[in-house]
């Protein structure tokens, strides 16, 4: 599995270990860029990439994945949310404009696929993985924006999502490769990724 950095991918890679693990197995999940992801599945060095899409970036994505004779399925639609430390003074707010934020550091992927992410900030501070920017999330009343999905048992109390009054969407869906059927373990990777999201799974 390819991913961009959500924790709910981390979750369903979770749950299909603990369920099919067994005494000995070989899986492999990367956090990684979105065009690194997108060349992981093209040359099938992972079965399944997890990505988004928005008004800004939909249509150079799409037509990549149609270069690399690759498929996208939608799992859900999400509007940009905050996630801000539990402790930020705007932690309260019911949403959050562009404005409220000005004053805070704008954490981001050093892969800059965050929505929004061309937007000036006056404090911008890049990093390359999930646990950095959480910590820094807390220790600098920092924020990056996101799907809004969260999870306190890998994310813990500390973190909060709040709507951002924006105009825009997020598209979060998975890629497959056309000309290969996923195997057993993919397919059921698939199933826990829909179960984390509360897509419908067939019985």
């Amino acid at each position: 599995v390819s991913t961009q950095h959500y924790s709910f991918a981390v979750e369903a890679f979770v749950d299909l270990i603990r369920e099919y693990g067994g005494e000995e197995y070989d899986f492999r999940i990367r956090e990684t860029q979105t065009y690194e992801l997108i060349e992981d599945v093209a040359k099938l060095r992972s079965e399944v990439g997890v990505l988004y899409l928005n008004r800004f970036n939909e249509t150079v994505i799409r037509k990549t994945l149609r270069e690399h004779d690759l498929k996208f399925t939608r799992l859900f639609m999400a509007k940009p949310h905050v996630f801000i430390g539990a402790a930020n003074p705007l932690a309260s707010r019911s949403s959050i404009t562009l404005s409220d934020l000005e004053p805070y550091p704008r954490l981001s992927y050093e892969q800059g696929e965050e929505i929004l992410s061309t937007l000036d900030s006056r404090k911008d501070i890049l990093v390359s993985d999930r646990a950095t920017l959480f910590n820094l999330l807390i220790g600098l009343n920092g924020y990056t924006i996101c799907s809004g999905v969260i999870n306190e048992e890998l994310n813990g109390p500390n973190i909060v999502a709040i709507p951002l009054d924006v105009d825009d969407y997020m598209e979060i869906g998975y890629i497959t490769h056309n000309r290969v059927t996923p195997g057993r373990f993919a397919g059921l990777y698939i199933e826990a990724l829909k179960r984390r999201v509360g897509v419908p799974v067939p019985k």
